[in-house]
């Protein structure tokens, strides 16, 4: 029982610090809070879980419990802090050489968040047109730490510049279907030759965002990515839900679904909403196209368990095979784990799991005999 009352209490806990809303924890019987907190950490939302038990009315919650959660909260301000100045850095000095980027996902996206200092921060991910994209390469790469192999297809390539993981992105490719990326081609053009870009002031910094219709894809597309290749986690949901909630008086629907039906990605939307719903307590009034038909419910407990399971960016999978392996094992070991997700994905989503199928494979190949 108390694994049970634990995950309800930690999913009541994580609403509460999403929407800044009053919760009670009664209800819940005794509450196993170690559980609580390993479920903030593997899901990267501690600092969501510190912000609900803030809104606790009804019991106390223990105090070794609150303070390490603090802790770790206090910790994650700290890292934001300097994220964030680092960020205003390295965009006034690649502007200043000419080279001009949109920072996507991450610090951009925490700005929709009551509290911007208290989502997990991860990795700093710019996206730029091809012409910035090489320089950015020939710019950043000598101020590199360690230089990761280029996804050349994808145009992608991650660097440590310490203590940061900086990726440049030339697309926001999917992987899943060329009509995804066909859309989100598009979508790159309404960045960078229509000016669908939106801008957050990082203390005397400005540093363009996308613009909010295409954001919600960006954010949405990559999630989605996740979890068709095994990462999915609750932060990344937490992302879209907070998009949308703060922009909800601006985004068009009708814009929206047209997008969605050229992705052939309704299915995902629609069942993702109700996970939204269920699980996170997103208003009804921010989610587009929600659809409250049971059938999108039973997806959405699937999609809970499977997200539970493994952990945000696949926090809970045995990964000790790396570096113990040899590099064809390693691609052995995962290319099992990864039919092993397509086969549970299949009863979610039946037939996009087989339309993913091909694409999935023929670019884990292809990244394989490139060695990336």
């Amino acid at each position: 029982m108390g694994k049970i009352n634990g995950q309800e209490a930690f999913f009541a806990l994580l609403r509460a610090g999403l929407w800044e809303k009053e919760v009670q924890l009664a209800p819940f019987g005794e509450i196993d809070f170690e559980q609580v907190q390993r479920l903030a950490e593997e899901q990267s939302v501690v600092g969501l879980v510190a912000a609900g038990l803030d809104h606790v009315v009804d019991v106390k919650v223990p105090k070794k419990d609150v303070l390490q959660i603090i802790g770790q909260t206090l910790q994650l301000e700290q890292q934001n802090q300097a994220m964030n100045y680092f960020i205003g850095v390295v965009v006034e000095k690649m502007r200043k050489v000419g080279i001009y980027t949109i920072l996507v996902k991450g610090q951009g996206v925490a700005q929709c968040y009551e509290r911007p200092l208290w989502r997990s921060c991860g990795d700093v991910d710019f996206f730029l047109n091809n012409d910035n994209y090489k320089k950015a390469k020939e710019y950043l790469i000598p101020l590199a730490s360690h230089v990761d192999e280029e996804g050349v297809a994808s145009m992608h390539l991650g660097m440590t510049i310490e203590p940061w993981v900086v990726e440049l992105h030339g697309t926001m490719h999917s992987g899943l279907s060329s009509k995804i990326d066909k859309a989100l081609d598009n979508i790159k053009e309404d960045i960078f030759n229509r000016g669908d870009v939106r801008s957050w002031t990082n203390d005397a910094t400005q540093v363009f965002l996308p613009g909010v219709k295409s954001d919600i894809f960006i954010i949405f597309t990559h999630y989605l990515k996740h979890f068709y290749k095994g990462g999915l986690g609750i932060r990344q949901i937490c992302d879209w839900c907070r998009l949308l909630w703060t922009y909800k008086d601006s985004i068009q629907q009708s814009c929206l679904g047209i997008t969605l039906h050229s992705m052939g990605l309704v299915s995902e939307w629609k069942a993702f909403g109700a996970f939204a719903v269920d699980y996170l307590g997103m208003p009804l009034d921010a989610l587009p196209l929600y659809d409250n038909s049971p059938r999108w419910h039973r997806k959405a407990k699937k999609i809970s368990k499977f997200v539970i399971e493994v952990g945000n960016f696949g926090h809970n999978r045995d990964l000790s095979y790396y570096g113990k392996k040899s590099y064809f094992m390693q691609k052995v070991i995962s290319f099992s784990q990864r039919i092993g997700d397509l086969l549970r994905h299949a009863s979610i989503f039946p037939l996009d799991s087989i339309r993913f199928f091909p694409r999935i494979m023929f670019n884990g190949l292809r990244s394989a005999i490139r060695g990336e």
